[in-house]
């Protein structure tokens, strides 16, 4: 799997919804929401026309995607990608009264996993987990399209099926949870599922939704202030 996501989101109603709705999100709205995920910092649109939500789930470095529309604020940014999703910054969190918030982040390169989620600015759900570190963070009750993985029905088999090879050190995947979380917070998935005949078609296509690009920049202090 090649998955990787940094996204947060700030919902008035099901993102799916929201996101098939999406005509059009204007540049002085995503500007100003990039300004407030990144205070301190310079942001200056980039050269890009529009950035497709399937390219902006992941930008590069010193970029931020974002979109801001009727009922969703969506940004995309590297800096949101926390071992512990309940360590978010408190400006973050409280700009989230009476709305829902959604992180989520994932990276294939080390197989990790964390999403966490916000309701009124209180944190119902926070999960973070990889192969090599275990379980960083299991907060909350856990949502009910988890169970089924932790409950051991979607186990990782081992590739090529060695006798002798170590089993798995967590009850699933991390990016397959990662993947259905995606369907389950937002209507898409990045890669789809290896092992999950049943599971539900996206209702959004990633490659039709267009996002705004931002360069940011650290400002120095006399200009901070």
């Amino acid at each position: 799997m090649g998955a990787k996501t940094a996204v947060l989101a700030y919902a008035d109603d099901a993102i799916a919804k929201l996101l098939q709705d999406v005509s059009t999100s204007e540049i002085d709205g995503a500007m100003a929401l990039v300004a407030r995920v990144r205070p301190g910092y310079r942001v200056d649109a980039d050269d890009e026309e529009a950035w497709e939500l399937a390219d902006a789930l992941y930008p590069p470095e010193g970029t931020v995607c974002a979109l801001s529309a009727s009922g969703l604020d969506l940004v995309c940014d590297q800096e949101v990608m926390l071992d512990r999703p309940s360590e978010l910054p408190q400006h973050l969190v409280a700009a989230s009264r009476g709305r829902r918030l959604y992180l989520h982040a994932m990276h294939s390169v080390v197989d990790w996993l964390a999403f966490a989620v916000w309701d009124d600015g209180k944190l119902v759900r926070s999960l973070s987990l990889s192969p090599d570190s275990g379980v960083i963070e299991d907060i909350g009750e856990r949502l009910p399209f988890e169970l089924p993985y932790w409950e051991g029905r979607h186990p990782v088999e081992p590739f090529p099926p060695f006798e002798d090879e170590e089993p798995y050190p967590l009850p699933f995947h991390p990016l397959e949870l990662g993947e259905r979380s995606l369907l389950e917070f937002f209507g898409f998935y990045v890669e789809g599922f290896s092992d999950e005949e049943d599971a539900p078609e996206p209702v959004v296509d990633i490659w039709s939704v267009g996002l705004h690009g931002f360069r940011v920049t650290a400002m120095a202090q006399d200009e901070a202030d």
